[in-house]
């Protein structure tokens, strides 16, 4: 292009040209290099990225897992996402080039979850994969494409769609067996530790652990029966019935109670004369698909099942406190008595709370050591004051 610029300028003969001081036509930036292509890897890059590999690897590993016990659109969609992380495997291979080495273990999140997967494909599994997806590093990691960055965030979304359907099925009972363990471990250690306080022998003690245990057990199972039947027959009470279908022929048109019916079940005006000139037989087509809902019909789903049947919630409440309630008096059944059994109860007792409060985390999508945690002060912290209210009484008596 040289021999096309003006070179009347800055001329200190004829026929000799002196390079022009003043920048003509400048060539334009040059395209951005590929991520990681501008300047050579460092060893801290190529490390990062190895394991980044592996991570995606595992992790399409983990969706193609869960989708073999998956059918229909569950697992189009698990499999979209092992496609994804596969596209992600891809862009680091592409980086690392020929640095790419053996094939490097994945983080041990990524194999726990590929071994939930493998063993279990329960909601555990998308409930860590759901935290993981929100964890991801690519956002601040400058050789991960603004794509990737995008896919990790819409890969939350997509995962707690998935987990939201295991939650719903266990919710009910699930509730029922957090309730009734935590109860049976903060209420039989706090009595066992009451009582200990108070200054009355350890036989004593264990006799008011069991008997606690017991009393516990029955009165958490009766109460969840009680509770969820007459949640369920509450709502069930609200569901639409077929009067409608019945009623519809004989209805006076020039006073038209059908009309009321839909207004009552929170139609507009609008979709509520559409629906009675429907039932009435006035109108066959089907102009607005919204507005022809069929409200009165059950619904193939059970709309109840967020709560769970009266039974299962009964059997796990009770199950789950009877569980909960034995851990405080296990030192006593060992034969161990005094302050000796009293700090091994509370160390037990504090191992399950932790336990229960990371599977509530785990399951809800939050934090598990912040759920664990809470558990363990609300839990310890009602023991204490317990404990010292034992000692008082016990003075009082004394």
């Amino acid at each position: 292009m040289s021999q096309h610029a003006p070179s009347d300028h800055n001329q200190s003969g004829p026929g000799r040209t002196v390079p022009s001081v003043a920048p003509g036509p400048q060539p334009e930036p040059a395209a951005a290099p590929a991520p990681g292509a501008s300047s050579p890897a460092s060893a801290a890059d190529i490390k990062r990225w190895r394991q980044y590999l592996a991570d995606e690897r595992a992790e399409a590993a983990v969706y193609r897992d869960l989708a073999q016990n998956r059918s229909g659109e569950e697992r189009e969609i698990l499999l979209a996402l092992a496609e994804a992380e596969r596209r992600h495997e891809a862009h680091w291979l592409q980086l690392l080039g020929g640095q790419a080495g053996k094939p490097r273990p994945a983080s041990l999140r990524s194999q726990f979850l590929g071994f939930l997967a493998r063993h279990f494909g329960s909601v555990f599994v998308l409930a860590l994969a759901q935290r993981a997806e929100s964890r991801s590093p690519y956002a601040t990691d400058p050789h991960a494409t603004p794509a990737m960055v995008a896919d990790e965030q819409i890969h939350e979304e997509v995962v707690r769609g998935l987990a939201t359907r295991g939650r719903n099925r266990l919710a009910g009972s699930f509730r029922a067996a957090v309730f009734g363990a935590n109860d049976g471990l903060v209420s039989n250690l706090s009595l066992v530790m009451g009582m200990a306080a108070s200054g009355v022998g350890s036989s004593v003690v264990l006799l008011s652990g069991v008997a606690g245990l017991l009393a516990g057990a029955l009165s958490m199972g009766a109460g969840e029966f009680i509770s969820v039947r007459s949640q369920r027959e509450l709502l069930a009470a609200t569901r639409p019935t077929q009067v409608t279908l019945a009623a519809a022929p004989s209805l006076d048109i020039e006073h038209n109670e059908l009309l009321l019916v839909y207004l009552a079940r929170g139609m507009s005006r609008e979709a509520a004369e559409h629906r009675v000139a429907e039932r009435m037989g006035l109108r066959d087509c089907d102009c607005d698909p919204s507005l022809s809902l069929r409200p009165e019909l059950p619904e193939a789903e059970d709309q109840h099942e967020a709560v769970g049947t009266a039974w299962s919630a009964a059997a796990s409440s009770f199950c789950f406190f009877a569980s909960g309630a034995i851990v405080p008096i296990i030192p006593f059944l060992l034969g161990m008595t005094g302050v000796a059994a009293l700090v091994v109860s509370a160390a037990l007792v504090g191992i399950a709370l932790l336990l229960t409060g990371g599977v509530v985390g785990l399951l809800s999508g939050t934090s598990p050591a912040s759920r664990a945690f809470r558990q363990l002060a609300i839990g310890i912290g009602a023991a204490g004051v317990t404990y010292l209210l034992g000692m008082a009484f016990g003075a009082v008596v004394a």
